[in-house]
C-alpha cells in the first residue's frame, strides 16, 4: 500500500517521492510508527515544510488511510460525518447515530478522532499479554453474552495490552477454543472474540500484536486480519452488505481456477548433469498458475438496483485488487441489447459481438434485479442473453430481489430459463460459484442463433 504514497501525496502538492519512503520507513523499523496516530505524525514531520502544506497533508491523510474525502470550504467534521468509515466505526462500536443532537455528534467525531490519532506515547499503561494468556481459561462457558461494561464505545484509550511475547500460532490455537465455547456478541473485555476490548482477537481494542477478526482496527496494531464468518459471525442469506462483504468475496473466491504445467529448469538440468559427470537429461517441474477471467455485467439504471450499486462495486473492486487476473466490468439498464457500457455513467458504448468474440473461458456475473416491463425483454434482449450464456458456459444471474417473488414477476421468471440464477447474497454467489464449477453443458443446442424469443 506504501508504494502508491509519494504519487497520491504528491496530487495534493505536496513534496512526496521516494525520499519519503525511505525516511517512514527507517521511523517504522525504529518503532515510530505502532498506531495510525504515529503514521500521522511522522509523515506530517516529513512533509509538512510549511503552515500553508498542513491542509493538503490533512487532506491527503484522511483520503488515503481512511477514505475520508474532505471537500474545499468543508470542515473536517463535517466530511468525517458524511464518510462510509465513521459509519462503519459506529456500526463497529453498536452506536445509533439516528437522533442525535449536534453536540452528541460533536462529541461522537471526537471519539473516533481519539481513535484514528491514537499513538503508542498516549498508551500509559500497557499490560502484559501474555500474563492475561496464561491466566485466561479458554473453557469458560459463554452464559450470556456480555462481558466486562459490554460498553465498547466507552474503552479507555490509554490502556493496551502487548501480545508481542506471544506466537501467531498460540493466538490462532486459542481464538478457535474460544470460538467453540462463543454464543453471543462481547465488547469491551480481555477473553472473547469481541469489540473495544483487550482481547488478543476481535477489533476496535487496543491489542498490540492480536488478531483482527471482522470490523475495523482501533489502532492499526494487529500482525493478522481474519474475515472469516466462523469468528464473526454473519448472516449469509441478507443481501451483500458492508457487514458481509468479505464472505461473499470469499464465496467469489472459489473461482479462482487452478492450473498446472510442465516446464524444463535449465539451471536445474544443468546442475544434476554436472553431478552426473555430463549426463544430460532434462529436468521438469510443475508450474501451478491461478488463473481467473471475469466479466461482470451490473444494471445500474434502475431506483431499484441503486441501494446495491455501492456494494456490488465494493465486491468486486475487491477481487480484482486481491486475486482477479482479468476481471472487466460493464453496465446495463434493466436488461442486456446490442450493446452495454464500460462506464458507470453509460456513455462509452462497447457491442455486444465484440463481448461475445472473447475467450469463452471467462465467467460471467451478470447483477441486477431482471425485473422490467416485459416489453423492454424484447426479442433483440433475449438473444443477447441467450448468446452470453452460449458462449460462456459460465454464465450466472445474481438478483437482489428476494426469492420468494422470483417466479411471480414474468421478465424474472423468463430469464431464469435462459441463465441460472442465484441470490446476491454471500450463501448465493456460495452457491452461483459451485454450480459453475461443476457445470460442462449448455443450457440449449450449440451452434444456435437466433433472434426468436424464448
Amino acid at each position: 500500500m506504501l508504494s502508491t504514497l509519494p504519487e497520491f501525496f504528491r496530487d495534493y502538492g505536496l513534496a512526496a517521492d521516494v525520499r519519503t519512503l525511505l525516511l517512514l520507513r527507517k521511523a517504522m523499523d525504529r518503532g515510530l510508527v505502532q498506531t495510525l496516530g504515529d503514521m500521522y505524525g511522522v509523515l506530517k514531520g516529513i512533509l509538512v515544510k510549511d503552515p500553508t502544506d498542513l491542509g493538503p497533508f490533512t487532506k491527503a491523510y484522511y483520503m488515503y488511510f481512511l477514505q475520508i474525502g474532505i471537500e474545499n470550504g468543508e470542515s473536517l467534521d463535517d466530511a468525517i460525518l458524511r464518510s462510509e468509515t465513521f459509519r462503519q466505526w459506529l456500526d463497529d462500536q453498536e452506536i445509533d447515530m439516528e437522533g442525535r443532537t449536534p453536540a452528541e455528534l460533536e462529541e461522537l467525531v471526537s471519539r473516533f478522532l481519539d481513535q484514528v490519532h491514537l499513538t503508542h506515547y498516549d498508551i500509559k499503561e500497557v499490560i502484559s499479554g501474555r500474563e492475561l494468556f496464561d491466566k485466561d481459561n479458554p473453557d469458560t462457558e459463554d452464559k450470556d453474552g456480555i462481558e466486562g461494561t459490554g460498553d465498547a464505545e466507552r474503552r479507555n484509550l490509554e490502556t493496551m495490552a502487548d501480545y508481542s511475547d506471544l506466537s501467531l500460532e498460540e493466538i490462532l490455537e486459542r481464538l478457535e477454543q474460544i470460538r467453540k465455547q462463543q454464543r453471543g456478541n462481547h465488547g469491551g473485555g480481555s477473553h472473547w472474540v469481541g469489540t473495544g476490548g483487550i482481547s488478543p482477537y476481535g477489533h476496535g481494542g487496543a491489542a498490540k500484536n492480536g488478531v483482527r477478526v471482522g470490523g475495523t482496527g482501533g489502532g492499526k496494531m494487529a500482525r493478522k486480519v481474519l474475515s472469516d464468518r466462523n469468528y464473526f459471525p454473519v448472516d449469509m442469506d441478507d443481501l451483500i452488505n458492508d457487514n458481509n462483504v468479505d464472505a461473499a468475496l470469499a464465496s467469489l473466491k472459489g473461482a479462482v481456477e487452478e492450473s498446472s504445467h510442465e516446464e524444463l529448469d535449465i539451471p536445474l538440468t544443468i546442475k544434476i548433469g554436472l553431478q552426473r559427470g555430463g549426463l544430460f537429461i532434462p529436468e521438469l517441474v510443475n508450474q501451478t498458475n491461478n488463473k481467473l477471467q471475469l466479466l461482470v455485467f451490473i444494471d445500474n439504471g434502475g431506483y431499484s438496483m441503486m441501494g446495491h450499486m455501492r456494494t456490488v462495486r465494493d465486491l468486486f473492486k475487491k477481487m480484482k485488487t486481491r486475486f482477479a487476473h482479468d476481471l472487466q466490468v460493464f453496465y446495463f439498464h434493466n436488461t442486456i441489447y446490442s450493446s452495454v457500457f464500460t462506464d458507470a455513467q453509460r456513455r462509452q458504448p462497447i457491442d455486444m459481438e465484440k463481448i461475445l468474440s472473447f475467450d469463452g473461458n471467462y465467467r460471467v456475473f451478470i447483477i441486477g434485479d431482471a425485473s422490467m416491463a416485459p416489453y423492454e425483454l424484447s426479442s433483440e434482449s433475449v438473444f443477447y442473453i441467450r448468446e452470453l450464456a452460449h458462449r460462456f458456459k459460465k454464465t450466472v444471474w445474481l438478483n437482489p430481489e428476494p426469492e420468494r417473488y422470483w417466479w411471480d414477476t414474468y421478465t424474472i421468471h423468463s430469464i431464469m430459463q435462459m441463465v441460472d440464477m442465484f441470490p446476491l447474497t454471500p450463501r448465493g454467489i456460495e452457491k452461483a460459484v459451485r454450480h459453475m464449477n461443476r457445470k460442462t453443458k449448455y443450457r440449449w443446442a450449440a451452434g444456435v442463433r437466433s433472434r426468436e424469443g424464448p
